[in-house]
């Protein structure tokens, strides 16, 4: 471990844990010199959760730290390798084309963590891509990964996003930008896939048994440590997108490489939050055939995890054909594991308590979300004004829908199960990152106006309590807004 010292006095200590476990999945390299770091935006709090003071964060030498151009000697800083599935086709060679690995940190509760860049320029992984990154997209990632976390979500948090005062160019010239992030790791799907693409059965082990230690330990107690690895992969997944679900998140390109080993949501790219309630929305813009639609999200999910089973093989046991029934039963959990998450979320949502049976439920819910895409009711509102409605005002829920009375039909029989609204606002949230609120950000972040940022911030971390002088950040986008496409930054 290296530590680096920043004035006043500050000391992050980095360990190069990755690189030196799997030398084969990393390469060192080191990060584009920025000429004019300027701070856009810092998480005090996970600054101090890290080890970090803020304040000397914001000096010349934090900024630098931040940024990839002040690193400990010693210090191995890596691009790491990895492969997958791009839109259902497997590229063997992905990596880091525009990231780095600064190196392991251990937080004020004991948890290693990963530090690692974004935008920080070109790779041997680049793949003729530029390595930089824009304010927009880095800014992106920094809101809504806070959003997530606010809302109990498994995710890599965002540490500061830095401008390097360079243009980026896309369809525009842009403003360029570094992302600091922390994440538990970033060990992925296609971390394992790269491992079996090389036929190195030994490095395939040596990633299963990091794996196991940094972040499922309790296979390691298993009778069968690597089934018991991939029967958690797979709990922790189905867990993470029932969640998505349940809040209508969309992540937009579920590749295999951007599906964490640790159940953590990964790379915000072209993700959004679903307004009016429908499985098929899509806001990607590169997702031209909805393979990564809402509704289709825990089918990817099990997909991807089906991939994961398959470069697993060789550990399942040293006769594929024996391995494969092995691999087929971890992975029929998936859907057990998702519809329980799923159906115990719903019914947090609707304030109706826990029984021996869930068929009530179930019924209740098919036909809501039913009734929800027939009138295009906008979901988060719904479920907030759910609340009132188990107080005795139906009228703010009720008013969403064009069809009143298959809604009262509905409500009586929600209502017959005693919901509880306390729990209900303590699990819908008022404040999501709204689409039209988030461009509004970041296209006035890009021009140098921090200020809605900083107000958009304040109510998506706090997403639970309403407060007064935020009601434009609950209300859907403006009719006209129009239809919502987003890019994932490259």
């Amino acid at each position: 471990m290296r530590a680096v010292s920043l004035p006043p006095a500050s000391t992050v200590t980095l360990d190069d844990r990755f690189a030196r476990e799997l030398p084969e999945m990393a390469v060192r390299w080191q990060a584009t010199e920025v000429p004019e770091p300027g701070l856009l935006v810092l998480n005090e709090p996970l600054a101090r959760q890290l080890g970090l003071d803020p304040a000397s964060l914001r000096s010349s030498e934090g900024l630098r730290l931040l940024v990839g151009n002040l690193v400990p000697s010693g210090a191995a800083p890596v691009a790491q390798a990895y492969s997958g599935h791009q839109f259902g086709g497997f590229v063997p060679r992905l990596g880091d084309g525009r990231a780095l690995l600064l190196g392991e940190v251990v937080d004020a509760d004991g948890r290693l963590l990963d530090l690692h860049l974004k935008g920080s320029g070109r790779t041997p992984f680049a793949r003729g891509g530029d390595g930089l990154a824009a304010v927009g997209p880095m800014l992106r990632e920094y809101v809504v990964s806070e959003a997530m976390h606010a809302l109990g979500i498994p995710t890599t948090r965002s540490l500061a996003v830095v401008a390097t005062g360079r243009t980026v160019r896309r369809e525009t010239p842009l403003p360029g930008a570094v992302l600091a992030r922390v994440a538990a790791s970033h060990l992925r799907v296609g971390s394992f896939q790269y491992a079996r693409a090389t036929g190195d059965v030994d490095l395939l082990r040596r990633l299963a048994d990091h794996a196991i230690a940094r972040h499922h330990p309790g296979a390691a107690q298993a009778q069968h440590s690597y089934l018991g690895l991939l029967e958690a992969v797979v709990a922790v997944q189905a867990s993470l997108v029932a969640r998505w679900m349940l809040v209508g998140f969309v992540h937009g390109v579920m590749n295999t490489d951007n599906m964490t080993i640790s159940g953590e949501t990964i790379d915000y790219g072209p993700c959004a939050f679903m307004e009016a309630f429908d499985p098929a929305t899509v806001y990607s813009s590169i997702d031209q055939l909805g393979r990564y639609a809402y509704g289709n999200q825990p089918l990817v999910a099990e997909w991807n995890l089906a991939r994961l089973a398959e470069a697993m093989l060789p550990l399942l046991h040293d006769d594929e054909e024996q391995a494969v029934p092995l691999a087929v039963e971890a992975l029929g959990a998936f859907r057990r594991h998702y519809d329980a998450a799923w159906t115990s979320g719903m019914r947090i949502k609707l304030g109706l308590p826990a029984g021996p049976d869930d068929s009530a439920t179930t019924s209740l819910v098919d036909d809501l979300l039913a009734l929800l895409q027939k009138n295009s009711v906008d979901h988060t509102s719904f479920f907030r004004h759910l609340g009132a409605a188990a107080r005795g005002d139906g009228e703010p829920a009720r008013s969403l829908f064009l069809d009143l009375a298959a809604f009262d039909a509905w409500a009586r029989r929600w209502r017959a199960l005693a919901p509880d609204a306390d729990v209900m606002d303590r699990t819908n949230p008022v404040y999501l990152p709204r689409n039209h609120l988030v461009e509004e950000a970041l296209t006035a972040g890009s021009e140098g106006d921090l200020n809605p940022l900083e107000r958009l911030l304040d109510a998506v971390t706090r997403p639970f309590d309403e407060r007064p002088g935020l009601e434009r950040y609950a209300e859907p986008a403006p009719q006209d807004f129009g239809a919502y496409r987003t890019f994932c930054g490259t």
